[in-house]
């Protein structure tokens, strides 16, 4: 009889990688079941909102890879320990509850693109990490990836769901701590570019108008990328919007995916956490 033969190295790391994958998933789903078991819905209070809007970067696209067998985009599924879930971090869902976040954070609002790691994770992390009794943190995602500038004025879809969404949020008794934007990439061709800082500035100003919070913080993450030739334009409008309580950071530098577009998870990681600080320092 001859003896079985063993796995190849090749196929022994292949093996090892989707078991350990495997079981990061399987205590993540362990994590939220005992969550929810354990915390009531009606029970989710968030004291400290933010609101996430913009693109696809802020929607979050670490991890996301083509599946070459079905040339599918898929999340890998990897949660680094910046974005772990917990009972102080709590995301408002598509129906307009509070429950606990975990990633993929925009799932359920750009539902139409395959979403992984943003930056509202780290955010939240974070801030706990440095505030630990800052109190419950409550996420509200609205970015929603390829959009323009032009598609979150005043009466468009997505600006009705944002104020909408930031109103209802509002309901439990917590207050908004800022907006955090993150969009533009989509705006970097000669016309777009040309309007944006005019289109940036009436959006913001509108926002705080319907949400009576003219001194509403906005942290603004100026774009390292863009689909066009003018992104220059674009990163120069955002530098110059000249309105109070707005601060920014710079995702200039910061390693992408092979799409040369969309933060890696890494990325998203330090970001995130570069949104924490700002708002810390500033607010």
């Amino acid at each position: 009889m001859q003896p079985a033969s063993l796995p190849s190295l090749h196929n022994y790391h292949t093996l090892a990688t989707s078991k350990r994958q495997e079981n990061r998933m399987f205590f993540r789903f362990i994590f939220c079941v005992f969550i929810h078991c354990h915390v009531k819905p009606q029970g989710l209070k968030a004291n400290n909102i933010f609101l996430l809007a913009g693109q696809s970067n802020m929607a979050g696209c670490g991890g996301v890879y083509n599946d070459t067998k079905t040339n599918l985009l898929k999340w890998d599924g990897q949660v680094p320990p910046q974005c772990i879930p917990t009972s102080k971090i709590l995301t408002l869902s598509l129906t307009k509850t509070w429950e606990i976040a975990y990633e993929p954070l925009h799932k359920e609002i750009d539902n139409l693109k395959t979403c992984g790691m943003g930056p509202g994770m780290p955010l939240s992390n974070q801030i706990l990490a440095k505030l630990p009794d800052f109190g419950v943190i409550g996420l509200v995602p609205c970015a929603v990836g390829g959009t323009k500038i032009e598609e979150w004025q005043k009466g468009t879809i997505l600006y009705n769901q944002l104020v909408d969404r930031a109103r209802t949020a509002m309901q439990s008794g917590g207050n908004i701590r800022a907006l955090i934007w993150y969009q533009g990439e989509s705006d970097c061709g000669e016309q777009d570019s040309m309007l944006y800082k005019g289109r940036l500035e009436k959006f913001f100003n509108d926002v705080r108008l319907d949400l009576n919070s003219p001194d509403l913080p906005i942290i603004l993450v100026l774009i390292s990328v863009g689909e066009g030739n003018f992104l220059r334009n674009v990163r120069d409008a955002q530098v110059n919007i000249n309105l109070k309580n707005v601060v920014r950071i710079d995702a200039m530098g910061l390693t992408l995916l092979p799409d040369h577009l969309h933060l890696d998870t890494k990325s998203a990681v330090s970001i995130g956490q570069k949104l924490a600080n700002s708002f810390l320092n500033n607010f």
